[in-house]
């Protein structure tokens, strides 16, 4: 039984409040009666109020999972469509279809590093991966080769068992929380250096679909709670993440600015940190297993 709802059953318990109700003494003045009701009422209000911040993350959590689903499925298309162009041996098909499944998954990288970070390892291993995503990139861009169908196969199937998790594992907000400092945390230290995609060139598209990733589960999750307990650490995520963004609106990465997208993704894995306990949440951990 939490505090407020031993105060209000204690307090239907008191002399007082039998007090009110019993004929035996006095009439029951109305202006009692009104300040009684009233009471009660704030009480069960308080009570109420207590549960909404939990069920209404969760329940965004729940909303992400829609998009989240979305992108994994034309991440799967993809793959699919990727191996079909390699048993064909279209290498251009192969490329753009490799291009393609990228786009969503680096959107879905809050999520996939922290729920289901064996899988993510197997598809998204870089820099020296010789399986995976990685894997085949070097070969089909690197080399003009397309001597990957095992590599094909098994990426079908690992995306395939990622998109069935996104289905059915539990959304955590915290673990949400969780990926978003993560993958701004990921893009400031490691991928700002060139990036994760040399051969292909598409580093740069890879960081714009994790900031669009980042901020479809920043607005979808957690904006309106932060909003209602912190506008103003709201409006600094709001601003964090348009800034990752603009810091991003170059031609390529060389006309980019290395430190400045040091610097904003550095601010966007410390908003996380101040918000997590304003919204009930722990401050995010930034190791991959962690939920």
């Amino acid at each position: 039984m939490s505090l407020v709802n031993f105060d209000v059953y204690r307090y239907s318990r008191s002399k007082e409040f039998r007090g009110f109700i019993s004929n035996t003494g006095s009439q029951l003045r109305l202006t009692e009666f009104i300040s009684l009701i009233g009471m009660l009422c704030l009480m069960l209000l308080v009570i109420t109020a207590s549960g909404v911040q939990a069920d209404s993350l969760e329940e965004a959590a729940e909303r992400y999972r829609i998009y989240l689903i979305k992108d994994m499925d034309q991440v799967l298309a993809g793959a699919r469509a990727l191996h079909d162009r390699i048993a064909a041996k279209d290498l251009d098909g192969a490329k753009k279809a490799w291009i393609d499944a990228r786009a969503a998954w680096e959107r879905s990288e809050v999520f996939t590093g922290g729920f289901v970070p064996d899988l993510d390892n197997a598809i998204d291993a870089w820099p020296e991966a010789v399986t995976g995503f990685h894997g085949i990139e070097a070969k089909l861009f690197g080399a003009n080769r397309l001597d990957v169908q095992e590599e094909a196969d098994a990426l079908v199937l690992q995306v395939a068992a990622a998109r069935r998790q996104a289905h059915d594992i539990r959304l955590i907000p915290q673990g949400l929380l969780n990926g978003i400092s993560r993958l701004a945390h990921e893009m400031g230290e490691s991928k700002v250096d060139g990036g994760e995609s040399r051969f292909s060139g598409t580093s740069l598209a890879d960081m714009r679909n994790n900031a669009d990733g980042i901020e479809l589960a920043y607005q979808t999750v957690f904006a309106a709670a932060l909003e209602a307990r912190d506008p103003r650490l709201a409006q600094a995520a709001v601003g964090e993440i348009r800034d990752i963004k603009m810091a991003l609106d170059v031609p390529d990465l060389r006309g980019g600015d290395p430190n400045q997208l040091r610097k904003v993704s550095e601010e966007l894995v410390v908003t996380p940190e101040n918000a997590g306990p304003k919204i009930g949440l722990s401050k995010p951990a930034l190791e991959e297993t962690s939920r």
